[in-house]
């Protein structure tokens, strides 16, 4: 989920990357004699010798270049990485060559594609390479139509895309504009989890760049399989991975909105309680709820609203069975929309030109939190927190948002907690506030820390878990690696393991570092 560009905007800046950014590089460099002048001294790097043994199609993006804003530019502008150049490569070979060059000069590297990555751990990269993985963007279905590869830069509407126009589709991140591989190293939940588990659960090989440099396919047979889904971004840099994919059986989707006020906030999860997540109930298969809290004072000047959502496929309406315990509360309104897989974003608010897909060089933190039921007297609690926020006066929240996430688990429960380093099978519900603002400085940043981590801390109590479950890929940053990762000892012990083997040196540390 996340707030510049509209999509003309976005779609321009992809244009300028995939074409003129992507001309050979040339033009920027002077010749070069790797014999008489050190590439690397004086913190002044000379890029000419990467540039020969990059393919003609990729690009070097330096800070005098007017492509070097865009590129470099963050969802979340809190906490971020700092990069002197940025690499665009084309073909996996190029990332290789790039981390060889950057060990070569000792310079920090990170990998980028899409949007959302906003953990404030990010910031501790202040130089270094910036690789981008735009260009590797190619989608292929195999022959028997049961797995596609998919380059490492793939977008996951651009994936959805693709597959839908071969009558296939798979499990992807919600919001269209964020990458299919990034949420899918840290789990990845999606609309179609219900029937096939996590993104990362789809992976069937990857092609790894580590962090020596060398290209390596990991798939069952490795060690690093297991490590991979779930706490990838530790290991390595992914230029292509193979995922299962699946016939598209149930293109057609309904939705149900019903916006309620905040005096109705224990009515209304209480009913979801009663229908799906106590009393050993489960979600249906083919249903989804997810919720949003927001400040519309054209629907109420005093305090946020709740849009309760209802989203079940293969219907054109749906079922009253699930909608009537929630009108019988009596929300301020309710609407009904039907269409198919691909209108799911728009509705939902995280389509590729919705607000979340835009930077506005706002902060936006999340504090997330794995809950396995809703506590209605712990929302009541995080709604007043939540309310105070953003409807005071003189408040930098009134942008803010907070998510609840409630997708059918079937398939992400099909499989035992330890089949990969993803934790949290077990648990129903993903919760997050996104507290938006401008920050002004340390001051304003401390405010929305502690407010995360007040809001946070009541659901957590009210959970009566005995251990702080969070989604990696909505981390603060200020959670511990037991949080992201699991606090089972051997889960920890697995993790450092496979860490030591493949990152020794920590190279990629800057993304919830396992240690």
């Amino acid at each position: 989920m996340h707030h510049l560009f509209h999509l003309a905007a976005i779609l321009a800046w992809a244009g300028a990357v995939a074409c003129e950014a992507l001309a050979p590089i040339n033009e920027d460099f002077d010749a070069y004699s790797h014999d008489d002048v050190d590439v690397c001294s004086s913190g002044a790097v000379n890029y000419t010798i990467l540039a020969q043994k990059l393919s003609s199609t990729a690009q070097i993006i330096l800070p005098s270049s007017n492509l070097f804003e865009a590129i470099t530019e963050r969802w979340s502008n809190l906490s971020t990485p700092v990069a002197n150049v940025v690499v665009v490569p084309r073909t996996e070979q190029d990332v290789v060559e790039t981390v060889k060059f950057a060990n070569w000069c000792s310079l920090p590297f990170l990998t980028t594609n899409g949007y959302h990555g906003s953990i404030t751990t990010l910031g501790r990269m202040t130089e270094g390479i910036e690789i981008h993985l735009s260009q590797l963007s190619s989608v292929t279905v195999s022959a028997d139509g049961t797995t596609a590869t998919i380059g490492g830069g793939v977008i996951s509407r651009n994936l959805t895309d693709a597959l839908w126009a071969a009558g296939k589709q798979t499990v992807t991140g919600t919001c269209e504009c964020v990458s299919y591989l990034g949420p899918g190293l840290g789990g990845g939940h999606g609309w179609l989890q219900g029937h096939h588990g996590l993104v990362s659960d789809q992976f069937v090989s990857w092609n790894v760049v580590l962090a020596s440099g060398s290209l390596i396919t990991v798939d069952e047979n490795s060690e690093l399989f297991w490590g991979m889904k779930g706490a990838g971004q530790n290991f390595g840099i992914v230029t292509s991975m193979t995922s299962k994919i699946y016939d598209l059986v149930y293109p057609n989707y309904a939705m149900e909105t019903l916006i309620f006020g905040g005096d109705q906030v224990e009515a209304v999860y209480e009913v979801a309680n009663e229908q799906w997540l106590t009393n050993n109930k489960t979600m249906p298969v083919d249903l989804i709820n997810w919720s949003y809290w927001y400040y519309d004072p054209t629907t109420d000047a005093d305090k946020p609203v709740i849009a309760f959502y209802l989203i079940q496929e293969g219907v054109e309406a749906v079922d009253v069975a699930y909608t009537q315990p929630f009108l019988d509360i009596g929300p301020i309104s309710n609407s009904s929309l039907n269409g198919t897989y691909l209108d799911l974003a728009a509705w939902t608010g995280i389509a590729l030109d919705s607000g979340p897909c835009s930077k506005t060089g706002n902060a936006n933190p999340r504090f997330p939190i794995y809950l396995k039921s809703y506590n209605s007297t712990a929302q009541a609690l995080v709604y007043e927190l939540f309310k105070q926020a953003t409807t005071n006066a003189s408040t930098p929240f009134s942008n803010a948002l907070f998510m609840f996430e409630g997708y059918s688990q079937q398939g992400v429960k099909a499989l035992g907690d330890d089949a990969s380093a993803f934790a949290y099978r077990a648990d129903n519900l993903l919760v997050a506030p996104l507290l938006t603002y401008a920050s002004t400085g340390l001051a304003s940043d401390e405010v929305a820390y502690k407010l995360g981590n007040q809001i946070r801390q009541i659901l957590y109590e009210g959970s009566g878990e005995t251990t702080l479950n969070t989604y990696v890929n909505y981390a603060y940053g200020d959670e511990t690696a037991t949080a992201w990762y699991g606090a089972e000892a051997w889960r920890q012990e697995r993790l450092q393991s496979l860490k030591e083997e493949f990152d020794p040196s920590g190279k990629f540390s800057f993304y919830a570092p396992i240690a």
